[in-house]
């Protein structure tokens, strides 16, 4: 992780694209640059989905990576 990159959590996602919504209501992010953040995001919860599920199908617990994601703040 480069030295100014903040660690993956829902918190710093949820902080992230609310920060880019304020932004293109204000006029200081364009409408492309927000929905390219839109779209990664909706992508890292895809993932997140997909190993919840698994997690259920296979009646195994959760990944530490998700249960850190979601917790971390």
């Amino acid at each position: 992780m480069a030295k100014n990159e903040q660690k993956l959590t829902a918190t710093n996602l949820k902080d992230t694209l609310w920060n880019t919504l304020q932004g293109v209501k204000e006029g200081t992010i364009q409408y492309t640059d927000a929905d390219a953040i839109a779209s990664q995001a909706r992508s890292i919860i895809g993932v997140c989905k997909v190993q919840v599920s698994i997690a259920q199908v296979s009646n195994r617990g959760l990944p530490k990576e998700l249960i850190d994601f979601s917790e971390s703040k």
